[in-house]
């Protein structure tokens, strides 16, 4: 081969490339002593080459790769060839991660040291740490994560079964920290975020806390007791909180509500336990927040007996289970009925007729309560033309609107059209709605006046209950209060009720507004609504909720339905 080098010159010129490539190679005797590196050693040691000569590799090794290194050294320097990540530390304490291959140095047939061909492995270990922090930690708190915690429970749990100790799992959520969001924006619900974070970790053993997601935090407690202890320590969890946050120079007090099982050797992995934990949170969000619940068996079966009746209410109003019953409502002066109010009722395949309070709660929860709402809507004008029709004497019939109804955009529309496909009086149709939708001011003047102007009259139901003021409802488009049942179960024989009945009726005549009692009872009720001036009640003493057949005979009676005393 023309111009090729002879074989000596090949090798010497072939190892000095190969001794400039971009590849660190450091040589040591067999004493582990640098003889000598093929590149500026202050990048690597921080130190000049006359400082390094002779001077043991080990002196800048750090801690965590001492080992391995020195091991791998004894087994090249015994004739094997390995590739061993070793970790450098310089003297200004910069670390460097190298990938180092060791190969025996030989001579004469004899191994007198050992050669490293070191690569650098810095960016990669970087980004590999980089993603094993995003899968196992939080990037805005730092905090652990889910899967990390999941890990860390799985862990415990091993433990705890060796040592059968008990442990813990706290699942926290802040309570209302969407109201926050909405008020000072998201930036500032970070930071808030932050500080509650801060204030966690005071409370829970280092490695102990996880940012699950949004505002939802989870905690161990190691070395519990028992369920006393265990209430003790989340007692003082709660009191922490006492103290305010500052959010943009304005003082927040922050709640949280708290769900907790703990760890007794039957769960089969930590995500049955925070599972019970979450359980547990919900329902300490369903008593009102601010406290904390412990898990207990029966909630398993409560929360699938809620889904269940989601599911069957959703089924029962595709397969028109839900029926409406009518309660005559009677004007005290004359006795007689002057209108009506609708109220839905379940006929359940199964279980027969569902009382009230056992679906309505769910269905409100489940956000079935709308369509409910809207087929109620229907129905009652339904019925009401139909009766009408019939020669009936025509009343007005009083339907309840839901909270999600009221809040929902097409309110108006829905009524309207209720109205037009039934063809019913506007006049005829009262709309209930309870003071808690009143609250936003502005919002439910604007609703009022548009449902005034189809033609509709409102009602203020469960009055005294809420949060109303007299102030806001004499602005309000509103036609008649009715007496929340509370109050007037018990105005014969508690006279402090009895004072806050007469209170409402003598203000509400003021401002122009009827007033109606539901819950009546006994005569000794119906007496003391007449002393003080009650226009209207409702209930039992009347007549009980009935089926529209009901209503029929009723007001075919003699006497158009006059049922009370006069």
């Amino acid at each position: 081969m023309n111009g090729w080098p002879d074989a000596s010159t090949y090798t010497l010129e072939l190892l000095q490339s190969i001794y400039e490539s971009p590849v660190t190679i450091v040589v040591l005797n067999s004493d582990g002593q640098i003889v000598d590196i093929n590149r500026d050693p202050s990048v690597l040691f921080g130190s000049a080459r006359e400082d390094i000569m002779g001077q043991p590799f080990t002196a800048w090794l750090d801690e965590s790769s001492r080992e391995d290194a020195v091991s791998t050294f004894g087994r090249t320097l015994a004739g094997e060839t390995g590739t061993q990540p070793i970790r450098f530390v310089s003297g200004d304490g910069r670390y460097s991660d190298f990938n180092v291959h060791a190969a025996p140095l030989r001579h004469k047939k004899k191994i007198v040291g050992v050669v490293m061909c070191m690569y650098d492995i810095g960016d990669h270990k970087r980004s590999l740490d980089r993603i094993h922090y995003m899968a196992y930690y939080d990037d805005m708190t730092g905090l652990p994560n889910r899967r990390h915690l999941t890990n860390r429970l799985e862990e415990a749990l091993k433990n705890a079964g060796q040592r059968g100790n008990s442990f813990a799992v706290c699942y926290l959520d802040v309570d209302r920290f969407k109201l926050v969001n909405a008020s000072f924006g998201r930036d500032s619900g970070d930071m808030l975020l932050l500080q509650i974070a801060e204030r966690l970790t005071r409370f829970f053993p280092q490695g102990c806390l996880s940012r699950m997601e949004g505002d939802e935090f989870a905690g161990l407690l190691p070395d519990v007791r028992d369920a006393a202890h265990v209430s003790d320590r989340l007692s003082e969890l709660i009191r922490m909180f006492e103290e305010p946050f500052e959010l943009s120079g304005v003082p927040l007090h922050i709640t949280m509500s708290v769900g907790v099982s703990i760890a007794d050797g039957m769960e089969e992995d930590g995500a049955a336990l925070l599972k019970k934990a979450d359980a547990a949170l919900n329902r300490a969000k369903e008593n009102g927040r601010n406290d904390f619940q412990l898990y207990t068996a029966d909630f398993e079966y409560q929360a699938i007996h809620k889904l269940t009746l989601h599911h069957e209410l959703l089924e029962g109003l595709q397969k028109r289970e839900f029926i409406l019953h009518y309660q005559p409502q009677y004007d005290l002066a004359s006795g007689r009925i002057v209108g009506f109010e609708a109220l839905v009722r379940w006929r359940h395949p199964i279980r027969g007729l569902v009382p009230p309070g056992e679906f309505i709660p769910a269905a409100e929860e489940s956000g079935i309560i709308v369509p409910l709402g809207e087929w109620v809507l229907r129905e009652a004008c339904r019925q009401n033309k139909e009766w009408q029709d019939a020669g009936m004497p025509p009343l007005p019939m009083s339907v309840n609107l839901s909270v999600r109804q009221f809040s929902r955009r097409d309110l108006i529309e829905k009524i309207a059209e209720a109205l037009r496909e039934t063809k019913l009086d506007p006049k005829y149709l009262k709309l209930e709605i309870t003071e808690s939708m009143t609250m936003d001011v502005q919002r439910a003047l604007s609703l009022l006046k548009e449902l005034k102007e189809l033609g509709v009259d409102i009602s203020i139901d469960d009055f005294g209950t809420g949060y109303s003021s007299f102030n806001y409802l004499r602005h309000f488009p509103i036609g008649s209060l009715k007496i929340d049942r509370s109050f007037v179960w018990d105005i014969a024989d508690n006279p402090s009720n009895a004072a806050i009945v007469a209170s409402i009726i003598a203000m509400a005549h003021n401002l122009e507004l009827q007033v109606i009692a539901e819950g009546v009872e006994t005569i000794e009720q119906v007496r003391l609504l007449r002393e003080h001036g009650c226009d209207e009640m409702q209930g039992y003493y009347g007549s009980p909720p009935l089926p529209g057949s009901g209503i029929e005979e009723l007001l075919g009676q003699e006497g158009g339905g006059t049922l009370i005393p006069t």
